[in-house]
């Protein structure tokens, strides 16, 4: 898969039905609309702050589209998930291959004869799939396309910090009523990639540095959360972690040398990278991406290190739904991803969200461990009619990763004890309900907490996350070539928990024990057992008279700012390395 960074899939041939003109009348009805569905009816479709049309898409250009094909025993899948997870089930720690996934989720038959048929009379071509057949990606003409999702309208877009150019449509989009229960929806039409809300945070002033850190570097990180020199990968097993990154950004091998020059002195670290899974683009390096990479390979030290990486791609593919592809159609891969990636939870269809949810679900079957920053905009906040809500972010809201929210010294300048982040994301999801597994932590802070927010800003029954949190605040990165400092948000703290936790994984791997897995439902049994209880600050939210700016409050216990706390590296270890 990973040679010369393309990824190899699994040929969908698409055989000619031995009669395509029924299939074909009935795509000539559904363009009048009298037998077609909206899969995504809920998609907002407004552009994005920063985007600009450059005008409609030549009719003869190619494009590529994805369509998520309906999944079969997904219930079946939700308890397997539950029992790997669970340290009190006899099946804790099994896990499922990606092949013994694929077997169960597999789409029907008649979903793979139908999508077959109805996309080959329409011209698709070079059609793929994955191992787990449940997406299939083809390419076609523009003009091919908008007769096959009869009210789209391809467009050319340019925005983000990078100039990138993207094609999609922000009109509605319909298929036939036929497809309504084989079809989920299809990528490439509606959602434009993220923009980072990483920042450059101004230094604080303060008077005289004896004794003082001027910004968080790899040895503040280590040394807070008490790893010692010896507290890195022993080189001797097969453990790797992986960060993906979406923001069309890209790190230089020479930065992370750099990086480590400067800062990677007193640990034993690895050189570089050890396998790139897609295409790294030319010129200048992103501090995202930079940033990951330095601090996942600081705090997850000597251990073999994945970037997935998303330039170079077609300008109609969406980068996170192609790193979701790549999940489904290897069957090895690094026990522990980080992503720095989210969008607002309203700003996604039900359909999206909910197959995405979905691959989250696969992936803690197979054992995979994925954790997504919290997001940088504290509680969030919407206006629906002229009434105030918090507003929730996706994937941190998903019941099937682990939320990474963010956290600073007390004293900016020395090894303290830590405080919230004004900016860590946190909340309540207005899609999934609360899981079983946080149901007594939740409900204890809803009880307790003396600082609740009116009830009507927030859905108190919905999934509350961070789940954990780690220092977010003043970081040092190396990129293209220039130190800078006060790298502020959860982007940073996602990829320092990510490499203790494979630290974590490299013990239990030489004492026999499986990776540890969907992390949540351990976590919150063991009530944080392992980690820094973070008690003080309140994250931002709405600015009006009522809220008045503050969101949620952190306390004892587990709170929607920082979760259960951050990580006291040789007490998480005993905590977590057994059985």
């Amino acid at each position: 898969m990973l040679e010369g960074g393309e990824a190899i899939t699994t040929q969908f041939p698409l055989k000619p039905p031995c009669r395509p003109r029924s299939l074909l009348g009935l795509l000539a009805l559904c363009v009048v609309g009298r037998c077609s569905y909206s899969p995504e009816p809920d998609q907002q479709r407004t552009l994005p702050p920063g985007w600009v049309s450059l005008g409609r898409v030549d009719p003869e250009e190619e494009l590529s589209l994805t369509f998520a094909l309906r999944q079969q025993n997904l219930e079946r899948l939700s308890k397997l998930v539950q029992a790997v997870s669970d340290p009190g089930s006899p099946r804790y720690g099994k896990y499922l291959t990606l092949e013994d996934v694929a077997e169960l989720v597999r789409p029907s038959p008649l979903t793979l004869r139908t999508v077959q048929k109805w996309l080959l009379a329409a011209g698709a071509r070079n059609c793929h799939s994955v191992i787990t057949q449940d997406f299939l990606t083809c390419w076609m003409s523009v003009r091919q396309a908008e007769l096959l999702l009869s009210g789209s309208e391809f467009h050319r877009y340019v925005g983000g910090p990078a100039e990138t150019h993207v094609v999609r449509s922000l009109r509605p989009y319909q298929l036939p009523k036929a497809l309504a229960s084989h079809v989920d929806f299809v990528g490439g039409l509606h959602r434009f990639p993220p923009t980072s809300s990483l920042r450059q945070r101004p230094e604080p002033q303060v008077a005289g540095t004896v004794g003082l850190h001027l910004g968080v570097t790899p040895s503040v990180i280590r040394g807070r959360y008490n790893l010692t020199a010896q507290d890195v990968g022993s080189g001797t097993t097969n453990n790797s972690q992986a960060c993906a990154q979406f923001l069309e950004q890209y790190f230089h091998d020479s930065d992370l040398a750099e990086f480590m020059h400067l800062f990677g002195g007193n640990f034993a670290h690895q050189a570089s990278v050890a396998q790139v899974v897609g295409q790294q683009g030319r010129g200048r390096a992103g501090i995202e991406a930079s940033l990951d990479v330095e601090y996942l390979m600081s705090a997850g030290a000597n251990i073999s290190t994945w970037v997935y990486s998303n330039p170079g791609r077609h300008e109609s593919q969406e980068p996170f739904l192609q790193w979701l592809l790549l999940l489904s159609n290897e069957s090895a891969l690094p026990p522990v991803h980080t992503a720095s990636y989210g969008d607002d939870e309203d700003s996604l269809s039900s359909a999206y969200i909910q197959r995405v949810n979905t691959e989250f679900m696969k992936a803690a079957a197979r054992g995979l461990t994925l954790l997504f920053a919290s997001g940088d905009s504290g509680a969030g906040c919407w206006s629906t009619s002229g009434r105030h809500q918090f507003r929730p972010s996706f994937p941190a809201s998903s019941p099937y990763v682990t939320t990474v929210g963010g956290t600073s010294f007390k004293n900016p300048f020395r090894v303290t004890s830590e405080v919230v982040d004004y900016i860590s994301g946190g909340g309540f999801s207005n899609v999934f309900p609360r899981p079983s597994y946080q149901e007594e932590a939740v409900a204890k802070f809803l009880s307790s907490s003396p600082q609740l927010p009116p009830s009507s800003y927030f859905n108190a029954s919905g999934r509350a996350y961070p789940d954990v949190a780690a220092l977010s605040d003043g970081y040092w990165v190396v990129s293209n070539r220039v130190p800078i400092p006060w790298v502020s948000g959860t982007s940073a703290s996602t990829p320092v928990f990510g490499g203790i936790l494979s630290l974590i994984n490299e013990h239990r791997i030489l004492n026999g024990r499986p990776p540890l897995g969907f992390l949540n439902p351990r976590l919150y049994q063991q009530h944080g057992a392992g980690l820094f209880d973070v008690t003080r600050g309140c994250h931002e939210s709405c600015l009006n008279e009522e809220v008045q700016g503050q969101g949620f409050c952190s306390g004892p216990g587990w709170d929607p700012v920082t979760g259960w706390g951050t990580p006291n590296f040789p007490a998480l270890l005993k905590t977590l390395i057994n059985p």
